[in-house]
């Protein structure tokens, strides 16, 4: 007698298992992928430079400037690129090492060749993988020449014994094999190629955005598993920072397309030009790095990102058409901000930026209005701008919804036709700040 045939879908127990194993073989095989990334150590230590020749030390010092590398790996008050200073992310904090050659807690035991593949790969030296906070999806463009110069730089430093923290990551983001699965999706080491098509000031620009100056770390939008494209330039949300990196291919953001090419130059030199200025996490990376450059660069660096093609950001939204303003938004501005920024917006040439037409007022998301106002603003102070304007904090003078009220008048007066801004949008912000 024959046994009747049960359809699988009728038996759910069945149909689970199945499930579940096809679901671990997949996992399985990105964990294997994953972890296998970063091989062929015969490449990695088949040459050893010379880390005491002061021509390599020097170049490295000036590398380490490109990468802005002390920017993450020094803490207040600790020595430079001893570490500790805690990079927060959407999965908990990751806190920055120590990269000086103490033998102990830094660098002391590394050869060039694990430092390449540290860059190059995301691996430390024992062969742990590294969580992305560390830019290596940027990093890996970065040339076995210059990771020997950055390396010599570093070795040059006097050692520090400040011990690495541990990370403070949710489970699973805190495992090897879930970051395994996250570079089997994310990440691939991939050395720089110059476009032959290119000019050589396109390809230097291209290589110091893309690599060394891991721009797409801010400028990069990222989903919810953190992954990114380390080319895209099309703006982001950086929340450990509560800033919004705006577009590099957007005219309405910060694309610099149409722009001439020496406001590009004094922007990355100075801080400020006739086509804008910087401030929050962009002032820093003038201040610590870009200032530094060599004018030949920083006009790579120009070429390359006005070539870069125009498109709409996703944070770009239609115009909106108000039919009123609030008047007390209009008599906040009057009391704090007409005397500098002027009654119409029209704002003083080299000192206080228009907030007419102002590119930076009208982006669709105002958290970074919302930092200036409460915590004020100052462009970097450099060589060709050292004393340069800002503007004091107002949190301690307007409380949310007077914030959300000034901040709507601006976005909708003198032509400007941003959305309004909500108490809801400020209280959140000066939530987030305070963590």
């Amino acid at each position: 007698m024959k046994t009747p045939h049960t359809p699988l879908r009728k038996r759910p127990g069945l149909r689970l298992f199945l499930l579940s194993l096809t679901a671990l073989v997949l996992v399985s095989a990105l964990v294997w992928t994953g972890w296998r990334q970063g091989g062929g150590d015969e490449v990695i230590y088949a040459t050893q430079p010379d880390l005491s020749h002061p021509a390599l030390i020097e170049r490295g010092a000036y590398l380490a400037r490109a990468g802005n590398c002390m920017g993450c790996h020094s803490d207040k008050g600790g020595a430079p690129f001893a570490g500790g200073r805690a990079i927060h992310t959407p999965f908990g904090a990751v806190y920055a090492s120590n990269l000086t050659p103490d033998p102990t807690h830094g660098l002391g035991g590394w050869s060039a060749g694990d430092f390449w593949r540290a860059m190059h790969h995301g691996r430390s030296k024992d062969g742990r993988l590294l969580y992305p906070a560390f830019p290596y999806p940027n990093y890996t463009q970065v040339s076995r020449e210059d990771t020997d110069a950055l390396f010599a730089f570093l070795q040059s430093l006097p050692p520090a014994s400040q011990a690495k923290r541990s990370h403070e990551l949710r489970w699973p983001f805190s495992t090897q094999p879930a970051l395994a699965v996250w570079r089997a999706l994310y990440f691939s080491p991939t050395p720089f190629v110059p476009e032959p098509a290119q000019s050589a000031d396109w390809n230097r620009g291209a290589y110091l955005v893309q690599g060394l100056g891991h721009c797409a770390a801010c400028h990069a939008s990222r989903n919810a598993m953190g992954g990114s494209n380390p080319l895209d330039l099309a703006g982001g949300l950086i929340p450990m920072q509560n800033w919004y990196a705006p577009s590099l291919n957007s005219p309405a953001e910060a694309g610099v397309s149409r722009w001439p090419q020496d406001h590009v130059l004094a922007l990355l030199k100075t801080g400020t030009s006739p086509s804008g200025s910087v401030q929050g996490p962009m002032a820093e990376v003038v201040l610590h790095s870009t200032q530094h450059l060599l004018d030949s660069d920083l006009r790579a660096m120009a070429v390359f990102l006005q070539a870069l093609p125009e498109r709409a950001s996703d944070m770009e939204r239609a115009p909106v058409t108000r039919t009123q303003l609030s008047q007390s938004g209009g008599q906040l501005y009057d009391k704090h901000c007409a005397q500098c920024h002027g009654e119409s917006g029209q704002g003083v040439a080299g000192a206080y930026p228009a907030l007419a037409g102002n590119r930076a007022v009208n982006l669709a998301s105002p958290v970074n209005l919302v930092q200036v106002v409460l915590h004020g603003g100052y462009p970097p102070a450099t060589a060709g701008n050292p004393r340069p304007y800002g503007m004091p904090p107002y949190v301690m003078d307007l409380n949310d919804k007077d914030t959300a009220s000034v901040l709507s008048y601006i976005r909708g007066s003198w032509g400007n036709q941003a959305a309004e801004v909500t108490a809801v949008d400020v209280n959140q912000a000066r939530q987030r700040s305070s963590r």
